[in-house]
Formats: structure tokens, C-alpha cells, sequence
């Protein structure tokens, strides 16, 4: 069994996208507009609310892997608002750790500055610049 986050970026999903896979390295396993569906298909039939219109580029479902994770992601069916969790990408490697929290904190909020804890080589934390909360984490490997 496997958790993934689906976060949703109201007209922004995009950008995000682009984002996040020149930040980690990752791979885009899916990609759909809403201008992709059949005609037929009322957007609440895809969960998302009823009377609400989304233009034709807007992302309708997107699904990326980053490491060994995947992230889903849309432009539609909730408002973006972020609170109560976090979003955490974990490496055994303190330089991929570093690399992966400078770049996806860039334009965001760092909460928690990169540096070695007592559990991990380097560990920080961010609300990056489309408002989702991160934590990066170099761990140190079980012995």
C-alpha cells in the first residue's frame, strides 16, 4: 500500500508541475487537461464542484515521482488550503537533501533552516511558493 498526497492548485497546477520536476529530478507519469475529457463529461462526474468552469489548459489530473513517492495534482474540485500536514521527501543522500530543499523552498517561506538534528544529516522546512507546507529530510541511515 502506498499514501499520496493529491494537492490542488487552483489555475497554478501547471507551474507547479514544471516546478517541482526541475527541483527534484522527478517524472511526469501523468498528465491530463480538462480540455481532455469527452464533451459529454460534466466536471462534477470527476469530483470536482458543480457549477464551477475550468478553462480547457487547466490541469484536470496530473501524478509525478519523485524518488520513490508520487504526487498527485489539479486545478480542481478543492480550494487550496494547506494546513494540518506536510509534505515530506526523505533521502539517505545530505547532498540530494540540500539540493532538493534550496531549490523547492525557492520563492517560498523557510520555517526551519537546513542543518543537522540529532536524527537526520541535514533537515529543514518550507512553505514553498504555491503555499504547500514541505519538510526535507537527510536521513541517517539505521544501523
Amino acid at each position: 500500500m502506498q499514501i499520496t498526497p493529491y494537492l490542488f492548485y487552483n489555475g497554478r497546477c501547471e507551474e507547479a508541475i514544471a516546478f517541482y520536476l526541475a527541483a527534484t529530478d522527478g517524472e511526469l507519469l501523468f498528465k491530463m487537461t480538462f480540455g481532455d475529457m469527452p464533451d459529454e463529461t460534466p466536471v462534477e462526474d470527476e469530483g470536482c464542484p458543480s457549477g464551477v468552469t475550468f478553462s480547457p489548459e487547466q490541469i484536470m489530473h496530473a501524478q509525478l515521482r519523485i524518488g520513490q513517492g508520487e504526487l498527485m495534482m489539479s486545478d480542481g474540485a478543492q480550494q487550496a488550503n494547506y494546513a494540518g500536514f506536510s509534505v515530506c521527501l526523505s533521502t539517505l543522500d545530505e547532498a540530494q537533501g540540500k539540493r532538493w530543499f534550496d531549490a523547492l523552498s525557492a520563492g517560498g517561506e523557510v520555517t526551519k533552516a537546513w542543518e543537522p538534528t540529532f536524527w537526520a544529516h541535514g533537515f529543514g522546512m518550507f512553505t514553498d511558493k504555491f503555499g504547500v507546507p514541505w519538510i526535507v529530510s537527510a536521513d541517517m541511515p539505521q544501523s
